[in-house]
């Protein structure tokens, strides 16, 4: 089923703009531009899907359904039943199967990579990631190994993160949330609210930034963040970018770097659910810490993100895909280096929370909705 229609709304955004070390922030009300895309229905009927990574050679991609099921889609057959040989998941809220990726060298070792909660002995959830081998006819993973378990156990399932990407090295970056423990995200002993990054075996590569401090855990990348929902690496510059919710507003686009700090919950743009300030927050800049290249003070709720670099469409190229839940949208952001330029938002109109987007091996753009009837979308510029 094939559908296309315009996407513009009048909105008040909020942007900042790095030059140098000079921040401006500009807020006025201006409508998004208008486009034009063509959306194709490729799958429905999965359980709140949250992560899409494509196989090689046309074979299809692999998604995952928050409630603990890996299931294969092609464009021949559709959906799979869920394959066998995925861990069992504790999943309540935000909890359950989280990110799937390939390995970076999946062509020789069939590597699949899962981010999931993980119920403990007493039944109790844990921040999990590890691997399988993916078998030749795509319907196993085989030999599941757990490679690292996050410390001490999780409050709830709140503000989990769970996103994964690969470094230039192989290395894994992997978010955690703040687990709702707020001031946790600013204590280097506490995996609450950071970014960390593990080698392919879980264990921490020796150029970590906390590796010599006895203070502090050494899988830490960064630290201060909220709730990452998005991890991508940018194929220009190999540079590791993360997508944030804020709390009810304060939504940011961050570049993560070794040891920086990200400022939550001692600064943000955000206020608390309840309307009242953020009781730790300080203002929207705390000294030391890195201040977002973007922010929404309308919070759009964002999650996956995806860079755009194919010849297939020249129009998006240079572009970062963001889903957007409670925004219930596609948003590109037009990029010019590490400076975001016009903002646009697409498929408003279906009215569905997107979870996650993907580029694919065709130059097309793939996105999951984020329902109990959650679909797969091919999206297209319309010609």
């Amino acid at each position: 089923m094939s559908f296309s229609f315009r996407a513009a709304a009048l909105f008040v955004f909020s942007t900042v703009f790095l030059t140098g070390n000079t921040f401006a922030t500009v807020k006025s009300p201006v409508p998004y531009a208008t486009a034009s895309v063509s959306v194709t229905e490729l799958a429905k009927g999965l359980d709140h899907p949250w992560s899409l990574a494509f196989l090689p050679d046309n074979q299809g991609a692999l998604i995952t359904e928050r409630s603990g099921q890996l299931r294969l889609w092609t464009a021949g057959s559709g959906l799979s039943t869920p394959l066998q040989g995925v861990p069992p998941v504790w999943v309540a809220g935000q909890a359950g199967l989280w990110d799937v990726r390939l390995s970076p060298d999946f062509a020789k070792n069939r590597r699949v990579y899962l981010s999931f909660a993980q119920p403990g002995e007493k039944g109790e959830p844990h921040v999990a990631l590890g691997y399988g081998t993916l078998s030749a006819d795509n319907k196993t993973l085989t030999d599941f190994k757990v490679i690292y378990v996050g410390q001490p156990a999780l409050r709830s399932g709140i503000n989990l993160g769970g996103r994964i990407a690969f470094d230039a090295k192989g290395n894994i970056f992997m978010s955690i949330g703040d687990n709702n423990q707020r001031i946790n995200a600013q204590h280097l002993n506490q995996l609450q609210g950071k970014i960390l990054r593990l080698t392919p075996e879980g264990g921490i590569p020796q150029d970590n930034p906390f590796v010599t401090d006895k203070n502090a855990k050494p899988e830490i990348w960064t630290y201060g963040n909220r709730n990452p929902q998005g991890l991508a690496v940018n194929p220009r510059s190999g540079a590791l970018w993360e997508t944030e919710h804020g709390p009810r507003g304060g939504d940011e686009v961050n570049l993560p770097k070794a040891g920086k700090n990200y400022g939550w919950p001692l600064a943000t743009f955000g206020i608390d659910y309840s309307g009242q300030p953020i009781p730790e927050a300080k203002g929207t800049v705390l000294a030391g810490a890195e201040d977002p290249i973007y922010y929404w003070e309308i919070s759009p709720a964002l999650s996956g993100m995806a860079f755009y670099q194919a010849q297939k469409f020249p129009q998006w190229k240079n572009s970062l895909f963001i889903g957007a839940l409670a925004g219930e949208s596609l948003i590109r952001l037009t990029l010019d280096g590490e400076k975001v330029v016009p903002e646009e938002r697409l498929l408003g109109d279906r009215q569905e929370r997107i979870r996650e987007v993907q580029v694919g091996p065709d130059g097309d753009v793939y996105v999951l909705t984020d329902e109990r009837d959650g679909k797969l979308l091919r999206i297209t510029p319309e010609s």
